[in-house]
């Protein structure tokens, strides 16, 4: 037998810290934000309550802990990047959660300890950064015996046409093109390159350190947002692939091209866009049953 995807994956990329570095001021504007309803869907499916513990793993500025922050006691938000645990101090200070939040910067395969049980653990598109084999081993034993683990993310290969909007549709291949161009056609990531991307097949990482399930449910986006040139620009330099560092002394130069790309596609300075639909998978740790208490 070979080797796994994920052993195939690690032995060719290696973290480093510069991963999202000066991705994070970019962030919370340029990213589409999850599905309305993901809160009160998982509140549904969890029997959240007001009690128990949430570990959001890879938090980035926050914005699952956040979402979540009120049906929950206590809110713990890992990130290894100090930009986005800044970002995620100052919208806790802009908007405070009813519940207590507390941000911690590591690793997620060096959690501290001392953090404790918990009775739910999110992922929120962090996963496939991590030695995902070690991690959800590691964070199951951090679960409660009827604790849940969630991931969560943009539901792939959906279709959200724009055509019915008032403004034209961001211009995603013409982007693309030019980050190539200035970053090369192999995908960026760090110091290093992603030249397979990142691994898939979580599911089976999941049953592997003893994880059962998994349930799964799918929020509906859809929704008509409009987005305006420092929202697109800012999309793009949240990205790993594209972060302001990448760039170099040239970024200035990118920037310039892609405002300039976005006015020959927008003259009026707006683009339409839907909202992508979630998609979250349970993971139960144990015997089924409700989180609070």
């Amino acid at each position: 037998m070979g080797p796994t995807r994920d052993a195939e994956f690690e032995s060719e990329w290696e973290w480093d810290e510069t991963l999202f570095l000066g991705a994070a001021p970019y962030s919370r504007r340029g990213r589409l934000p999850y599905a309305p309803g993901l809160a009160a869907a998982l509140r549904t499916a969890l029997g959240l309550d007001g009690r128990g513990r949430l570990l959001d793993v890879g938090c980035g500025p926050g914005t699952l802990a956040l979402l979540l922050a009120g049906h929950f006691a206590e809110v713990v938000g890992v990130d290894p990047d100090a930009g986005m645990l800044a970002e995620a101090e100052r919208a806790t200070a802009e908007a405070p959660p009813a519940s207590r939040v507390r941000w911690v910067r590591a690793r997620a395969e060096e959690l501290p300890t001392g953090l404790g049980q918990f009775d739910v653990a999110v992922f929120g598109q962090s996963f496939h950064w991590m030695e995902r084999a070690a991690v959800a081993a590691d964070v199951r034993a951090r679960l409660r015996p009827a604790g849940v683990l969630v991931h969560v993310s943009d539901l792939k290969g959906e279709n959200r046409p724009v055509a019915d909007l008032p403004h034209p549709a961001v211009p995603r291949a013409a982007i693309d093109a030019l980050v190539r161009r200035y970053l090369g056609a192999v995908r960026r990531a760090g110091r290093g390159s992603l030249p397979r991307g990142t691994p898939s097949g979580e599911a089976a990482v999941f049953r592997r350190a003893g994880f059962t399930g998994p349930r799964r449910l799918t929020v509906p986006g859809g929704q008509g947002l409009q987005r305006s040139y420092d929202d697109v620009v800012a999309g793009v330099f949240a990205l790993s692939s594209s972060a302001p560092h990448l760039f170099g002394a040239r970024r200035a130069e990118f920037e310039a091209e892609l405002r300039h790309l976005l006015g020959e596609t927008a003259p009026a300075g707006l683009f339409s866009e839907r909202q992508p639909s979630t998609e979250v998978f349970l993971w139960e740790n144990g015997a089924a049953g409700a989180v609070g208490g």
